[in-house]
């Protein structure tokens, strides 16, 4: 849309920008963007004007549009992320469009989702207006089991991506919750596609979702004892459209340097997972043992020593694990 390329170029200048520059760079008449620019200040954009001197940004709302959000982004990345007021879901996005042969890389991001999706099965509120809800194609050339590591990965980049736009120190509960104190703000949803006929891997979509203006009271009532936001956590009102690129950069980083190293993220996932050194207990099925957890094992797995003094390493997919008492943490 024009509004959002006008509003990409408004970002990118430190100062004012004719209405005849941009007109001429976009291929479009001045009124056309004299009306673009007056679309921006009704959704909430300040943008001063100057005569003789043109346009210049002074806020943005942080509303998670095309325009917003590729701003904060390099220009190269652009064109493979989508943006979208509501969707479904962002991972089932991207599983179709993977399907009609979608590029490595492309990002879907969600300003509200109506059917998202957790682990298991289960539903992720995904409330308008409060969070971002963000989902990565990756086509990696390996087997299977290999990109089991990346879901501890992804965890690390959204740490990383979370402290760059708020004051927070995120943590990570075993193996994909992000937490700020011991509410959880971040679920991550990790799926693999498979070729029919050959069983190898076509393509991972990872799916994240950051609360990150949600109040207390914005979740439902049975989630709020564990559920929390960058705002309810800290009192900071983040810019969700930074987030979102700081978030879609992040994941870039982290899966140049898994390419590299399947274990790259390991030692800094050990520094930040709250999980180790406390009572937990581990839930299989209907089985539920208390137990100790010890150590993040080099496979991104949680050894656990029971009480009888037998020990044993549980991976993701395998069991849930809660804290004492059945706590989330």
């Amino acid at each position: 849309m024009l509004r959002d390329d006008v509003l990409m170029m408004l970002a990118e200048q430190t100062g004012y920008v004719s209405g005849s520059e941009i007109s001429k760079a976009l291929g479009v008449t001045r009124m056309a963007v004299s009306n673009a620019v007056k679309a921006l200040r009704e959704d909430g954009y300040e943008i001063d004007a100057v005569t003789n001197r043109g346009y210049r940004l002074l806020r943005t709302p942080g509303r998670l549009t095309q325009g917003e959000v590729c701003a904060h982004l390099p220009v190269v990345r652009r064109e493979l992320v989508r943006c979208f007021d509501t969707i479904d879901s962002t991972n089932s996005y991207l599983k179709r469009e993977a399907v009609q042969g979608a590029p490595h890389l492309l990002c879907a991001v969600a300003n509200e989702q109506t059917a998202g999706r957790g682990r298991s099965g289960r539903s992720f509120t995904s409330a308008p207006d409060c969070g971002v809800y963000l989902s990565l194609l990756l086509r990696p050339k390996c087997q299977p089991m290999e990109a089991a590591t990346l879901t501890a990965h992804t965890a690390v980049a959204i740490c990383r991506a979370i402290e760059q736009v708020s004051s927070a120190e995120a943590r990570i509960k075993w193996t994909n919750d992000v937490l700020l104190g011991e509410r959880k703000i971040c679920g991550i949803l990790t799926e693999l596609t498979l070729e029919g006929e050959s069983a190898q891997l076509d393509s991972v979509v990872i799916g994240v979702g950051v609360n990150a203006n949600n109040r207390i009271e914005d979740f439902p009532e049975e989630l709020r004892e564990k559920a929390g936001s960058i705002f309810s956590e800290t009192g900071e009102r983040v810019n969700r459209a930074r987030l979102a690129a700081a978030m879609i950069q992040e994941l870039d980083t982290m899966y140049a340097a898994w390419e590299q190293d399947r274990f790259a993220y390991l030692e800094e996932y050990r520094s930040r997972c709250l999980t180790v050194g406390r009572e937990v207990r581990v839930i299989r099925g209907d089985s539920v043992r208390e137990a100790f957890a010890e150590q993040i094992t080099d496979d991104f797995g949680l050894l656990v020593r029971y009480p009888d003094g037998a020990s044993e390493t549980v991976n993701a997919g395998e069991v849930t694990i809660r804290g004492k008492d059945n706590r989330y943490l």
